[in-house]
């Protein structure tokens, strides 16, 4: 398998998907990609702004995007593409759309087999076996938590170590704590903005100036930073 997954689209005062531009050049390679564009995470703006807004940046680095709206037969269009990018935005709009369009299945078996898999933010949460460690407020209920199920562990985009000053709330990592609880075989990896997640064949490795906070029940968390092996992330 070949996955780059991304915590967050932008990096503040920087352009929309700037600052993971290089990155994503270097995973597709220097010859020209079509690759498709899953934009169902976008809520309050429409999927042919949001596709504008990512073929833009895509088309800086040599690779060309076409979303999977403009085309009738969503399955067909999986099955013959080269590449898939899946788009931020609200993670319960995302897979609940992935699923009534019937893309699960179809999305692993191709990845599986080989196609290069970007996702940021919520793509990062639906490359996990459920979106059951999204940040994101259920405003759709999908016919299942089940994700594409591309690696073992669950993923936690825009990890955040603190609270807002003013809030009284659970922190992130009480959140966390709390799906370990009661699902105590699976770790939860915390990525911070700003980072990513590479895995090429069974080699993981973590991109990015801020270390990933790594969760597992009866375990201390693990500060992970890039260089360090990862793979053990992998038989679980």
């Amino acid at each position: 398998m070949r996955l780059l997954l991304i915590s967050n689209s932008t990096n503040p005062g920087e352009p929309y998907l700037d600052y993971p531009k290089k990155n994503i050049k270097d995973f597709l390679g220097k010859k020209p990609v079509n690759v498709l564009f899953i934009p169902y995470a976008a809520v309050t703006f429409s999927y042919h702004d949001y596709e504008k807004k990512v073929a833009e940046r895509f088309s800086e680095i040599g690779h060309n995007i076409a979303s999977i709206h403009n085309f009738s037969d969503p399955v067909k269009a999986v099955r013959e593409a080269s590449a898939l990018a899946v788009g931020g935005g609200n993670t319960w709009k995302l897979l609940k759309t992935l699923r009534d369009n019937g893309l699960i299945e179809i999305v692993r078996e191709k990845v599986l087999g080989g196609m290069p898999y970007i996702g940021w933010s919520a793509g990062s949460n639906v490359a996990c076996p459920t979106i059951m460690t999204t940040n994101d407020m259920p405003v759709v209920a999908p016919d299942s938590f089940e994700a594409f199920n591309l690696v073992p562990f669950q993923i936690n985009p825009h990890y955040l170590d603190a609270n807002p000053a003013g809030h009284a709330g659970e922190t992130r990592e009480q959140r966390i704590e709390e799906f370990i609880e009661v699902n105590p075989a699976v770790f939860v990896v915390g990525l911070r903005e700003g980072t990513m997640l590479h895995l090429e064949k069974r080699n993981l490795q973590l991109i990015g100036p801020r270390k990933a906070r790594i969760f597992r029940k009866g375990e201390a968390p693990v500060e992970a930073a890039a260089g360090d092996k990862l793979s053990f992330l992998l038989r679980h």
